[in-house]
């Protein structure tokens, strides 16, 4: 049989194949935790844990190269201080929204009261956050600790030092550059290759969860759980689209058929570093300049935390509050915001968000017992922030790219389908 003659199947797209992995692990947890399968609970944890592994050894190198190629390409772009001003600026506005979401919906539902725990249920976590850490943390004492500790905002200083000491040094740093940028394909695309095992992973994460926490933990937490998933449903849904179509003048609908391939990679892994690459080149299919868009989504990736850094510290400051009975009044939920819209950096795109819980926790006071009342329940959470993080990710630049009129507003409105092939390191957009 000739190669032409060969059948061809339909490709499977990623969303789908996404979606299978979710419905599967659920189902393969499910049977763990009710038939007592051990040795499957097992390999889905280690299917998970080494997913979510392949994500992370691809960390360090991708945020300092990213950062650093991003910050140089910024001399390709015109008015590049106005930019980069502009980006930070809907960091801090989306931010501020967002912790106000937050706060309202924990002052609502009193998400700690009738959930049957006590001071008694929380421990200690063994790293903490606070100001004094967080900005003496920025500058590494040594250039290699970063990178074997995994410490994400010392690896972005240093890349961020390095790339404004290239555009100083010009047309001298240009071969610097260039191998950078070779390195950063290059990561890129062993990264993509571990972004086409996200349906594997995606079953042995889901599958981990339902097998360890069943369904009786969601019990003590539900006005919680509820709290943080409405509250980011409510941002990615409401408040971005809101923002699209009046700030940006776009369809948010296309918004969405572009984004969604990170959107739905985000939940499931859980990192924002991790779904960078396919971050930015949702963003770059949705009409944002490549030289743009490659520094403002590692930008993003770092310091953009809606979900992690502002719904989240918001209402579990709330939790914990009402856990202790410590009161809360109009000074302490306007320190709430103020550590959300400027420290969200310390949550540096990491899975988890316990340095932004510990460092809203010490701001305000309250117990850092409350964090160990959260741990047990973080990974279900994660999820949603995760998506909200990205989301928000692709929406400032999409805002200011409108803006500053240099979004390419015909490739936004050809986006007519949110299916990605990922193959050959690069996000193939399915267009009708």
């Amino acid at each position: 049989m000739s190669v032409s003659s060969r059948p061809k199947f339909p490709k499977v797209p990623f969303w789908a194949q996404i979606l299978a992995g979710l419905v599967l692990g659920v189902l393969l947890g499910w049977i763990a935790r009710n038939q007592d399968v051990s040795w499957l609970v097992t390999a889905l944890e280690r299917v998970g844990d080494t997913f979510v592994g392949l994500l992370k050894l691809a960390v360090a190198p991708l945020v300092f190269f990213a950062i650093l190629v991003s910050i140089t390409n910024l001399r390709k772009v015109n008015n590049a201080a106005r930019l980069a001003s502009r980006t930070l600026l809907w960091f801090m506005i989306t931010s501020l929204i967002a912790v106000s979401i937050g706060l309202a919906i924990g002052l609502l539902t009193n998400p700690g009261a009738g959930t049957g725990l006590s001071p008694a249920d929380g421990a200690k976590p063994e790293n903490t956050g606070s100001w004094l850490d967080f900005l003496t943390g920025i500058v590494p004492t040594d250039v290699i600790t970063p990178f074997t500790e995994l410490n994400v905002l010392q690896i972005v200083f240093m890349a961020a030092v390095a790339g404004i000491a290239a555009l100083r040094l010009g047309e001298k740093a240009q071969p610097i550059l260039t191998l950078s940028e070779s390195i950063l394909t290059l990561l890129q695309k062993a990264l993509w290759w571990v972004i086409r095992l996200a349906p594997i992973g995606t079953a042995g994460l889901i599958g981990k969860a339902i097998a360890t926490y069943g369904w009786d933990l969601l019990g003590q937490y539900a006005t919680f759980t509820a709290d943080i998933y409405v509250g980011c449903a409510l941002v990615l849904f409401v408040v971005y689209p809101t923002l699209l179509a009046t700030v940006a003048k776009v369809n948010p609908i296309r918004f969405f058929q572009g984004a969604w391939p990170a959107i739905q990679l985000a939940f499931v892994s859980r990192s924002s570093v991790g779904t960078m690459p396919l971050t930015q080149k949702v963003t770059e299919r949705l009409g944002v300049p490549r030289e743009y868009a490659s520094f403002a989504v590692p930008f993003g990736a770092t310091t953009k935390m809606d979900g992690c850094a502002a719904i989240y510290p918001a209402i579990a400051a709330i939790f914990v509050a009402q856990i202790f009975d410590v009161p809360l009044g109009v000074g302490d939920y306007l320190l709430i915001a103020f550590v959300s819209v400027v420290g969200s950096a310390a949550t540096a795109g990491l899975t988890g968000a316990t340095v932004m819980l510990t460092l809203t926790l010490s701001t305000l006071g309250l117990p850092m017992e409350g964090v160990g009342l959260l741990l047990a329940i973080d990974p279900i959470l994660d999820m949603m922030r995760t998506a909200t993080n990205v989301a928000g990710q692709v929406v400032a630049p999409v805002l200011v790219a409108a803006r500053e009129n240099i979004l390419d507003r015909d490739k936004y409105d050809s986006v007519a389908s949110s299916s990605v092939d990922v193959e050959e390191g690069r996000a193939v957009a399915a267009v009708a």
